[in-house]
């Protein structure tokens, strides 16, 4: 019998060497070799001025990079979308000509999408991260996209290190964890070496990064832009939204229990909101800057990485955004829908922001790959409401059957058509701005104050906000294996507030920076979430109740309903619980399909005939909404068990032996969370 050789698995591995490189303590070079002098900045003409097409460099990393993944996003791969309709409160004709800004009585469409930024497509949603918000307007002058953020600053200031950001980001290459996190040595080491996501990492330690809901979050245009009137003056211009619910956030340790108990809370929380019709909603807010008034601040406003305090640039609310329909199929809308910040209509332009730059050019381009072809348009999700003529034919997916023998222009067979427009009848002409200076890699100098920001976003946090935050930078750094890259980090958050650096410093076992933290002589109160709008609309309430409970409870349920609040029973099997005087309620959640963590609070109800286990089981619901700072009412039998528990006395947590139960526990869950409250 012939012996047989075992596969030979080395002579794989042998083939594979080949292809192996190790780029460490090498020369920085293009994919055709050539060396390169800088990878910090793109190409541009002036140090504030436009990146160059020309800049073949910029053009071959971003290329590269957009076409990394198939077929999920790069980033923003865990999405969540749903229709609705844009409303203006007055004209903005008085800043630009946009169509769609200047009738209050025109209501325009919407599709908005929901993402998180590091995970893959099956992530979890409530990670500590960024979360996408862009919104595409189908106007009647074509599609407008505001593709933006939940936070209003970015980690870079250059598109050229987009990659870079997000390679260090994502899970590391040679064991791929961790997922949907940034609590790990290349994120930080990026961190720590790239000084200009100081701000953005603020932010990204803050309860902004842990989003209760995506009706409860802000979403903001990042860059600066310019809105053009018809007497062609420009201002500049960022874009805000503000949920009309106000911004609120989960805390940490009920974010990572709720990513294993439901990882799709927040997609699940829109979809059932519209589909009650409790519809989310937004108030579009401009903060407007004459032109000549660009260089009075102390920041650039043309930086990515800066904020406009809203102290000193308010923010004009101008319109109200609802959504109102859920998508039919999630791939053919969610998944297939092209954003492009490049997508404007007359009266919208762009400013030289140099990481706004690069993106006009990295969508198109992610799109090619992403949806298979320069045709994306054509998708349904994607196409304008107002008809497209062009010379642009043929290419992979192509549905629009063009007629004739004309594809170019000029031509004299098709009397010249399609034909531009004159900016005078609606065509689209750039603003035109004098731009001088040398063809450079450089970095405005303009730009390279990185930590006033944010010690201004540190010093107008709440104290509760600033232990969260401090708690973050310890859990995360706390899963850095670097010592060194602990070090740098808690080095460079001095520049911030010596306060943080020290306490992350003692957490982590790094050595802690000297000095106090300099008098605070500004903050701006708009950054903390303490000054929100509270409100109890939409509220989940799990409310526990077992046999022969309360002949009252019904009435009290009726009570929170009518304050928009949805309380959802919870009981030990899904059959109906019968009350004293033969009532029934539905049980919509057992003990084993739920927890506190899905809720916005707890209403202990039991009876006198619930046994021992049922009474474990509503402590433990209990106790857990206690220890997240959750408010917590108690009637009946449910009064004796958080007595018992020591729960009854403490901030937020409400019982029926106040006559004013009801509208004492209403209140508690407008507050949204109670951090006055004694948490061991």
């Amino acid at each position: 019998m012939t012996k047989k050789h075992p596969v030979n698995e080395k002579s794989k591995q042998e083939q594979l060497e080949q292809f192996k490189t190790d780029d460490r303590n090498q020369a920085l070079t293009t994919n055709q070799g050539l060396k390169l002098s800088e990878d910090e900045f793109s190409l541009k003409a002036g140090e504030r001025g436009p990146t160059l097409m020309e800049d073949f460099h910029f053009r071959e990393k971003m290329t590269h990079f957009d076409h990394e993944r198939i077929p999920e996003r790069i980033v923003h791969a865990r999405g969540f979308a749903a229709h609705g309709e844009f409303e203006l409160y007055d004209s903005l004709s008085e800043y630009t000509k946009a169509k769609f800004l200047q009738n209050p009585s025109v209501k325009t469409p919407v599709f908005v999408r929901f993402s998180t930024v590091a995970g893959s497509k099956g992530s979890a949603e409530t990670v500590r991260d960024a979360r996408g918000f862009a919104t595409k307007f189908y106007t009647e002058e074509g599609n407008y996209d505001l593709v933006g953020n939940n936070i209003p600053v970015f980690f870079i200031q250059d598109a050229i290190k987009f990659p870079d950001l997000i390679h260090a980001v994502k899970p590391e290459p040679h064991n791929e964890m961790p997922q949907a996190a940034s609590a790990h040595d290349t994120f930080w080491d990026f961190v720590a070496n790239n000084q200009e996501s100081a701000h953005m990492v603020m932010w990204s330690m803050s309860d902004r990064a842990i989003p209760r809901s995506l009706r409860m979050m802000e979403g903001f245009g990042v860059h600066t832009f310019r809105l053009v009137n018809a007497e062609g003056k420009a201002h500049f211009v960022k874009f805000h939204w503000k949920p009309v619910l106000g911004t609120h956030s989960l805390v940490w340790d009920e974010a990572q229990t709720i990513s294993g108990k439901d990882p799709d809370f927040h997609r699940r929380d829109l979809w059932e909101s519209i589909e009650n019709g409790d519809y989310p909603e937004y108030e579009l807010g401009i903060q407007i800057i004459d032109e000549e008034d660009e260089f009075k601040f102390d920041f650039d406003i043309l930086d990515p990485t800066k904020l406009w305090p809203e102290e000193d640039i308010p923010v004009k609310l101008v319109g109200k955004m609802t959504l109102n329909r859920n998508v039919d199929n999630v791939f053919a809308e969610t998944e297939q829908v092209a954003f492009h910040p490049g997508h404007v209509v007359p009266g919208i332009d762009f400013s030289n922001d140099p990481l706004l730059q690069g993106r006009l050019f990295s969508y198109t381009d992610t799109q090619l790959i992403r949806l298979g072809g320069p045709n994306f348009h054509e998708l349904p999700i994607n196409r304008p409401v107002c008809p497209f003529h062009n010379n642009q034919r043929d290419g992979y997916g192509r549905q629009t059957i063009n007629k004739g023998p004309v594809s170019y222009h000029r031509n004299s067979l098709a009397a010249n058509t399609p034909a531009p427009v004159p900016e005078s009848g609606g065509g689209y002409a750039h603003y035109q701005e004098k731009v001088e200076g040398r063809k450079v890699r450089s970095r405005s100098e303009s730009f390279k104050d990185h930590f006033s920001q944010a010690t201004l976003f540190w010093n107008s946090m709440s104290d509760t906000e600033k232990e969260h935050i401090i708690s973050a930078f310890s859990f995360e750094l706390g899963k850095v294996k670097s010592k060194s890259v602990q070090q740098q980090v808690v080095d460079m958050f001095a520049n911030v507030s010596t306060v943080l650096a020290k306490q992350v410093a003692q957490a982590i076992g790094a050595t802690p920076p000297p000095g106090e933290d300099a008098p605070v002589t500004k903050s701006s109160p708009a950054l903390s979430q303490e000054q929100t709008i509270k409100k109890p609309n939409t509220r989940k309430v799990a409310v526990i109740v077992a046999n022969d409970f309360s002949g009252d409870l019904p009435q009290v349920l009726n009570s929170l309903k009518q304050q928009g609040i949805q309380p959802e029973i919870v009981s030990t099997t899904l059959q109906n619980v019968k009350g004293t005087d033969g009532s029934e309620l539905e049980v919509q959640h057992t003990f084993l399909t739920s927890d506190s963590v899905l809720f916005d609070a707890v209403y202990v109800v039991g009876s006198a005939s619930a046994d021992e286990k049922f009474r474990k089981e509503a402590l433990t619901f209990a106790q857990e909404a206690f220890e997240h700072f959750k408010p917590i009412g108690a009637t009946d039998e449910g009064v004796k068990w958080l007595k018992a528990a020591g729960l009854d006395s403490s901030p937020g947590v409400v019982t029926g032996e106040t006559t004013r139960f009801t509208d004492e526990f209403i209140e508690a869950i407008s507050a949204h969370r109670h951090w006055n409250r004694h948490v061991i």
